[in-house]
């Protein structure tokens, strides 16, 4: 019901930055938390960052704190994921997920999101 596209990915080196955008055509984000996991190969998916339904509380893993931030622009039904001081180990397909009904202890857990967009490649390589 709900189709997801990410866009933003691309080739970096360490130390750039890159914005993803997730974007539900023709519908709002407003009622959904929306998150954002990334798989590298032979790696478990993981998570990276989150946003709650008001767009006000955010989440996110302690390997990105500090680096990355996930914000909401209810306007154009999009959600971006800021990635500053990109490092090589960044390196994977980036995800973004979206569920209505998740409550806060299920937010970092990948298997409680109903809605997944395809992923975008993010490499950072010297």
């Amino acid at each position: 019901q709900v189709q997801l596209v990410e866009t933003g990915g691309g080739w970096v080196q360490p130390g750039d930055s890159l914005r993803l955008s997730c974007s539900a055509s023709g519908r709002s984000f407003s009622r959904y938390v929306v998150g954002w996991f990334r798989q590298a190969p032979g790696k478990e998916r993981e998570f990276v960052a989150a946003i709650a339904r008001n767009g006000q509380h955010t989440y996110y893993a302690d390997s990105v704190k500090d680096r990355f931030t996930v914000s909401r622009d209810s306007a154009k039904i999009t959600v971006y994921l800021q990635m500053n001081s990109l490092r090589p180990e960044d390196t994977a397909t980036y995800y973004c997920a979206a569920d209505s009904s998740l409550i806060l202890s299920d937010y970092r857990r990948h298997m409680a999101y109903d809605y997944w967009g395809p992923g975008t490649q993010v490499t950072v390589s010297s």
